[in-house]
């Protein structure tokens, strides 16, 4: 590798630490502005909880890659960058060009990434209800159908949504007679 070709790599991965800095300083929060979840629909707490998870890992991704492009400049500061962390061979400049955070030639690369470690945060997580979540046929259920709880605090098919006058509406009215 040429000292131009290696400027080269030296400024993209300036720029890099300098784009990625000013992402994980930004960072998006996803609050709800609920002050109770208990009348939520479900999916609306689900698509919260997504949101969530989401920004996480978007974070920690950059996080994770902002220590790549660090120790990558740090390997050009020791004069060690361009070898192989684990065999001491040269990495070629194609792979550097591709992937300027390589410290590893393509054969030392992790060419079998963990798919089977879950996620830490099931481990804390529990169902929205009180009631155990009970396994049967290989799906998760809940048992408990806590939309009949919301419900009687009124709902879309409740008498106050329907065309009419109140009087009417009487047999809408379970205790009226």
């Amino acid at each position: 590798m040429t000292d131009q070709q290696l400027q080269g790599l030296k400024e993209q991965l300036i720029e890099q630490k300098s784009s990625l800095e000013d992402r994980v300083e930004h960072t998006e929060e996803f609050d709800t502005t609920e002050l109770s979840n208990y009348d939520n629909h479900p999916a609306d707490n689900a698509t919260d909880l997504f949101d969530q998870e989401r920004g996480m890992a978007l974070n920690q991704f950059k996080e994770d890659e902002l220590d790549d492009v660090n120790a990558a400049l740090a390997a050009m500061e020791e004069g060690t960058y361009g070898k192989c962390t684990v065999c001491g061979k040269d990495i070629p400049y194609e792979r550097l060009e591709a992937l300027p955070t390589a410290l590893t030639c393509i054969d030392h690369a992790d060419q079998n990434p963990d798919l089977t470690t879950r996620p830490p945060e099931e481990d804390v997580l529990q169902g929205a209800t009180g009631q155990p979540v009970e396994k049967e046929d290989g799906r998760l259920r809940d048992y408990t159908d806590s939309f009949e709880d919301v419900e009687d605090y009124g709902s879309s098919d409740g008498p106050q949504d329907q065309p009419g006058k109140d009087e009417d509406m009487k047999e809408f009215y379970e205790d009226e007679k």
